[in-house]
């Protein structure tokens, strides 16, 4: 009876030390709430950041979605936006470009909108590749501790894949002949040279826009409890806020 009661003690002290390996914070923290696993933590933040991101593409590419959105609609760039009064301004050159500096700034917007879409893989791709531990330090990081990391970590890359989604997009609504002639007014009016890749600066604006929206989505969670809407969500984020 000793020998199997002593088996017992080895057994059950061996299983307890496989499961301590794999709890953050073992035992309580912060007044009886449990620890929670490596495991647990990645997937409370990866979860937290995939539904910033699928909210933030639906609402920014949907129509409009940055045309009528005064946050974070796409204006023409600031060289041409300074030159817009006088453009209009002069019979010659506001014959020859008025009718199009609408036109440049719907497209823009409607390029970037059209563009959500295709950016949701690349950024959830992005965030399934982020390492455990990596996740574990991001979970007590504070308001926006994980778009922040996003934005480090996959900038660069996530920028080389997006701007030939925006290009497409742009070559969609046929920008480049507006876009050409607003420039060509504006060089005439200002006595300049000034080419503007239109791309470059939409593709910014647009990965700005979605970044912040992200960063929203993160926060709401970090913030309200009502925004945590499965039992991963309120966990994690549960123990983030006993750390506090």
């Amino acid at each position: 009876m000793k020998k199997l009661t002593l088996a017992f003690l080895v057994v059950l002290s061996i299983s307890s030390c496989d499961e301590i390996l794999d709890v953050i914070n073992s035992g309580t923290v912060g007044g009886g709430l449990a620890g929670i696993t490596q495991g647990e933590a990645a997937s409370g933040l990866k979860q937290a950041l995939a539904k910033g991101v699928t909210n933030g593409t639906s609402f920014l590419g949907k129509k409009d979605g940055f045309f009528k959105n005064a946050a974070y609609k796409i204006l023409l760039p600031a060289e041409v936006q300074s030159a817009v009064a006088k453009i209009k301004a002069n019979p010659i050159t506001n014959a020859l470009a008025g009718p199009y500096l609408t036109k440049v700034e719907v497209a823009m917007n409607a390029g970037a909108e059209n563009a959500m879409a295709e950016a949701k893989p690349i950024f959830i791709n992005a965030i399934t590749s982020m390492s455990i531990s990596d996740a574990i330090g991001i979970v007590t990081g504070g308001e926006g501790a994980g778009t922040a990391y996003l934005q480090r970590a996959t900038s660069s890359s996530l920028k080389s894949k997006f701007q030939p989604v925006i290009k497409n997009a742009l070559d969609n609504v046929n920008i480049n002949d507006p876009w050409t002639k607003v420039m060509g007014a504006y060089n005439t009016v200002m006595g300049k040279s000034v080419k503007t890749d239109l791309n470059e600066y939409v593709t910014d604006k647009a990965m700005t826009a979605l970044f912040s929206e992200v960063k929203l989505e993160e926060d709401k969670i970090r913030a309200n409890p009502v925004t945590r809407t499965t039992d991963i969500l309120k966990k994690v984020f549960g123990y983030a806020d006993a750390q506090k």
